[in-house]
């Protein structure tokens, strides 16, 4: 019996179906469609960063855009928000394909089939591939965890600020304003 061989980023990109996957380390994952409550925070959290990149001019994209975070066996993760700060990338440079590499901010809304260990992976797979920050969104506590090389989790509730330090400076929301 001989075993399948990896699939490669550019066959994922060609895959057709509406079904949400990704590829880590050349094996495809599908993903269930989200519910209404993690849809309205991802527009929430997109929106928020949007308002702040047109003045910054740094690139913000949504759910389903995949990043290419490593090759041989190819790994491409797709946020469910994501930000590229304007020195990494210019008008002309905004690939048709995958996103070449990390993005600097990656958002992940945790939905009723994550699991604990799915998110971890998904946060390592981010932070060994160059992003800066990771933000976990969680709607059933209401909480957002930031991860950044390095250092240890940072756990904010409601009533706390979202700051994203010198990843995307200047920015700052009420974490209360995600989830409304």
């Amino acid at each position: 019996m001989s075993l399948a061989s990896p699939v490669t980023a550019d066959e994922l990109l060609h895959m057709r179906g509406e079904v949400r996957r990704e590829l880590v380390r050349g094996v495809v994952r599908e993903k269930a469609l989200r519910g209404c409550i993690e849809g309205l925070i991802i527009a929430n959290v997109g929106a928020t960063l949007r308002s702040y990149a047109r003045r910054e001019q740094g690139v913000v994209v949504g759910a389903g855009t995949g990043f290419w975070l490593t090759r041989n066996p190819d790994t491409v993760r797709a946020a469910d928000v994501a930000f590229v700060r304007r020195e990494r990338n210019t008008a002309s440079r905004i690939p048709t394909g995958y996103w070449p590499g990390a993005p600097d901010l990656a958002v992940e809304v945790v939905s009723p089939n994550d699991t604990l260990q799915e998110v971890e992976d998904k946060v390592d797979d981010y932070l060994s591939a160059g992003a800066l920050m990771v933000w976990v969104v969680n709607p059933r506590r209401k909480t957002v965890t930031l991860h950044v090389p390095g250092g240890q989790p940072i756990v904010l509730h409601q009533g706390d600020v979202l700051d994203a330090q010198t990843v995307v400076p200047g920015f700052r929301c009420r974490v209360a304003e995600l989830f409304g």
